[in-house]
């Protein structure tokens, strides 16, 4: 297992992992189409953020991006794997690394919107939802969420 800062040739690898990580939790093609633009990782973004990739036996397998955000957070933009290598603790190994990078970063907390499904994920690490925010699906909310690093 491997960590590293992400470059730009990885865009296309790290969008695929996206989408494919978006659809683990059985979204239909039609409405992960319909998401396509937010789970496409451009070049530019990789340049302008700090992206992290997971690469397991020469493969990246997974990522995740943190921005800077105002009041000392940083966002959590993006954290994911592709679907067969979810459920071996990779999830665990890369937001247990975004955290330490967080407060590398001098963040006083991690903030995110996170899916759903994704909720009691993140409720695991100690982070708390603090507001709900309307998705583009009608009667779906994504709770955004926090975690505390003053501690």
């Amino acid at each position: 297992m491997k960590f590293e800062k992400s470059n730009i040739e990885d865009s296309l690898i790290l969008s695929e992992i996206a989408f494919k990580g978006k659809s683990y939790w059985n979204y239909g093609i039609d409405q992960l189409n319909l998401w396509k633009d937010d789970l496409t990782i451009s070049k530019n973004y990789i340049e302008n953020n700090d992206v992290y990739k997971l690469i397991i036996k020469h493969k990246i397998v997974g990522f995740f991006s943190l921005i800077k955000s105002e009041n000392d957070a940083v966002k959590l933009d993006y954290l994911f794997m592709f679907p067969e290598y979810i459920g071996q603790g990779n999830g665990k190994y890369l937001l247990n690394k975004a955290i330490e990078i967080a407060k590398e970063m001098n963040a006083k907390k991690i903030i995110l919107d996170a899916d759903p499904n994704a909720e009691k994920f993140y409720e695991h690490f100690g982070f708390k939802k603090y507001n709900e925010l309307e998705s583009s699906i009608k009667n779906r909310f994504l709770p955004q969420m926090e975690l505390n690093l003053d501690k």
